[in-house]
């Protein structure tokens, strides 16, 4: 399984440090706004590469967190503004673009839950941050609300990781290598789901034969 799911994460982290290589803080820009929409490359290796490039000199940290920052809430929008005008067409189609039915559902659940604060939780959470601004506008959450929870989230996360970036720039090849070990971490958490199904498949198969054989001897 992880020989399957391995080398995902290497290309994307390739590309994110191209194009900003080539674009600078508009690459920043570029970058966040589509990991904002489809999920990928993914703000970490943008960012901590961006913050690499301040510690050679060619950016600004302001540059990248400014450019950066926008990028992630104008993403964030359009998420949700297709969530909020195209439901069925997220519901029918957003897995192709990391956004499946049950992240959306367990997204869902957690407005429910906790309301409209998690939005700005979920800014801060990776992996699952793009998932969420979809699930505010298929939620119907008001705009005004979503974008001021957004705004605070995202600045918060995207300034750190330009930091983060930045003081480890003498480390950058092996922080690229870590993030490309996000590749087996994915593979250990496929493996894990399936075991925890196909166990609560037989468990529950068990039990429901258990329940006949009473009913039968009664």
């Amino acid at each position: 399984m992880p020989l399957v799911f391995a080398s995902l994460t290497g290309p994307l982290v390739t590309f994110a440090t191209r194009v900003i290589g080539t674009l600078g803080a508009a690459g920043v820009f570029v970058m966040t706004t589509t990991t904002g929409i489809i999920g990928v490359p993914g703000t970490e290796p943008t960012m901590l590469f961006a913050g690499f490039d301040v510690y050679q000199g060619k950016l600004s940290l302001a540059a990248i967190i400014i450019a950066g920052s926008i990028g992630d809430i104008l993403g964030a929008t359009i998420a949700y503004a297709i969530g909020y005008w195209g439901r069925e067409l997220v519901l029918r189609h957003g897995a192709k673009v990391h956004v499946s039915r049950s992240r959306l559902d367990r997204a869902r659940r957690w407005f429910d839950r906790y309301g409209s604060p998690v939005v700005l939780v979920s800014r801060l959470l990776p992996g699952i941050r793009a998932v969420f601004p979809y699930a505010a506008g298929i939620s119907e959450m008001p705009f005004g609300r979503f974008f001021a929870f957004t705004v605070v989230g995202s600045v918060a996360w995207i300034a750190g990781l330009a930091v983060l970036g930045r003081e480890v720039g003498h480390n950058w090849q092996t922080w690229r290598h870590h993030l490309e070990y996000g590749d087996y971490a994915l593979a250990a958490i496929v493996v894990l789901a399936i075991v925890y199904l196909v166990a609560r498949r037989v468990q529950s198969s068990r039990a429901r034969a258990g329940a006949a054989v009473d009913a039968l001897s009664e």
